[in-house]
């Protein structure tokens, strides 16, 4: 139990996640636990060996094989982030909420437009909070550029850039960002390009022209993992935004 400055005390945010792979492991279980007045109480995955690992990091959180273990018993928790695969994201969210729990959605939050409606309204109908978790506006640099132009210090901006470079030159057959299904969302524009969009979103407002270059350069790729992606404003500033998975480091 946490107490406020005035001495009152203050509930501890029960956190139950779902999905202990790449999004639950490393961004959102040490996110949750280095918060003062929040916990991890559940952690939900199927994966005997992630369930393993879930047990030994987090010994006092239940460790559960499915959600619907969750929604059993709400009460138990105050908050459910769900960072399974993106597929997933629309039903387990709309679930959380029907259960009368909050939710907070990693990134991408749906696959298409009617299902982000989906999720809002389910939000309003419940009363229950929805967010998306973009962790990339509270990079430094990003809030660098953020503070520059707040202050205008850099004048009149007419042109962003911004990419995110990755050598991945080997598919990766079975995981499920590789996978062309629309309802998998896979491929760099929803995983890196929502940072890069969120991003210039974030400081420019929302654009009122776009184009995209979606490629597929590796050889037997089925998603894109080439994008480019150009972002015109009202403002007349244009955001031109990369992501690769095949640019080498430099030695």
């Amino acid at each position: 139990m946490s107490t406020t400055d005035s001495g009152a005390a203050a509930k501890t945010l029960r956190v139950a996640i779902i999905g202990y792979g790449l999004a639950g492991s490393v961004f959102h279980a040490p996110l949750v636990s280095a918060v003062a007045g929040m916990e991890v109480a559940a952690i939900v995955t199927s994966n005997p060996r992630r369930q393993e690992h879930a047990q030994r990091d987090f010994p006092d959180a239940r460790v559960l094989s499915t959600a619907d273990e969750l929604w059993r018993h709400p009460s138990r928790y105050d908050l459910v982030v769900v960072a399974a695969p993106n597929r997933n994201h629309v039903p387990l969210g709309m679930s959380a909420m029907n259960a009368g729990l909050p939710v907070v959605i990693d990134k991408p939050m749906a696959a298409s437009v009617a299902d982000a409606e989906k999720l809002i309204e389910t939000s309003q109908s419940t009363g229950q909070l929805l967010t998306v978790f973009q962790n990339r506006r509270w990079d430094n640099d990003f809030l660098t550029v953020r503070q520059l132009i707040a202050a205008d210090l850099l004048g009149p901006i007419t042109r962003f850039e911004s990419r995110y470079e990755r050598y991945r030159a080997v598919l990766r057959t079975h995981a499920w960002r590789e996978y062309p299904a629309p309802e998998e969302a896979g491929g760099l524009l929803y995983d890196l390009g929502s940072h890069l969009i969120d991003q210039a979103i974030q400081l420019f407002g929302q654009p009122v022209r776009v184009y995209a270059e979606l490629e597929k350069r590796r050889p037997g790729a089925q998603v894109d993992d080439d994008t480019f992606v150009a972002l015109q404003f009202a403002t007349g500033v244009h955001a031109h935004l990369w992501c690769y998975w095949r640019t080498r480091a430099s030695l």
